[in-house]
């Protein structure tokens, strides 16, 4: 599963980074204002340790944590790595930028039940928001079994409303923007049988709930 997400990345976006394919959408890592402000923020943390009196040990883990943070962050803008994509083999989740290529998963359209926007709320008020693959019983497990676990876990206490597997399948539009309007199309015209819901907005396409579409995905001429 990992070769064949990472194959399917190169091929199409990381050399050409661009489709022939019509419908296909694309989101990328790269510049806004959510990821400005956390580099920003890291410089800051970086900028108080290299000029503020403190203990050697506390100045070393924050240049680390932070100063290491920055990096990554900055490293991924610049490759432009794909961090969403929706085409005819499915739904490509871009990995963490620190171990990008171990964390890219393909979920092909028969394993895809719905596409979830949510929200995590975050302190003072502010939320991230995510998109969620949710997957069809029977679906190949992702992750190993500790990673399932935690899922499961994490779930329970930070995600009411989303499950483990669901919250195994999500990705953060961090460092990235996601336009919902060109991903919901995409998913209508590859896969018109799978909804897409908004936690907030409600259905926004494929099936009335419980009816079933006859409309099979649309896969890629081999």
């Amino acid at each position: 599963m990992r070769g064949e997400a990472w194959s399917c990345v190169s091929r199409w976006d990381m050399i050409s980074g661009v489709s022939p394919e019509p419908g296909v959408y694309v989101a990328r890592y790269g510049w806004n204002g959510r990821s400005g402000s956390l580099i920003i923020g890291a410089a800051a943390f970086v900028l108080v340790a290299l000029t503020v009196p403190m203990s050697l040990a506390l100045r070393v883990v924050t240049l680390v944590f932070f100063g290491g943070g920055a990096v990554v962050f900055i490293a991924s803008i610049a490759t432009r790595r794909v961090a969403l994509r929706v085409d005819a083999s499915g739904i490509t989740l871009g990995g963490s930028p620190a171990r990008y290529r171990s964390t890219t998963r393909l979920i092909p359209w028969a394993d895809v039940r719905e596409v979830v926007l949510w929200r995590q709320p975050m302190p003072y008020g502010r939320s991230m928001r995510y998109v969620a693959v949710a997957r069809r019983g029977g679906a190949p497990p992702l992750g190993g079994r500790r990673g399932r676990r935690a899922g499961k876990v994490t779930a329970r206490a930070l995600t009411p409303g989303v499950s483990g597997d669901t919250l195994l399948a999500s990705r953060a539009a961090n460092l990235w923007r996601l336009d919902t309007d060109r991903m919901t199309a995409a998913v209508a015209h590859f896969a018109p049988g799978v909804r897409v819901i908004d936690k907030d907005a409600g259905q926004l396409t494929g099936p009335p709930a419980g009816r079933p579409s006859s409309k099979p995905a649309r896969h890629r001429p081999r």
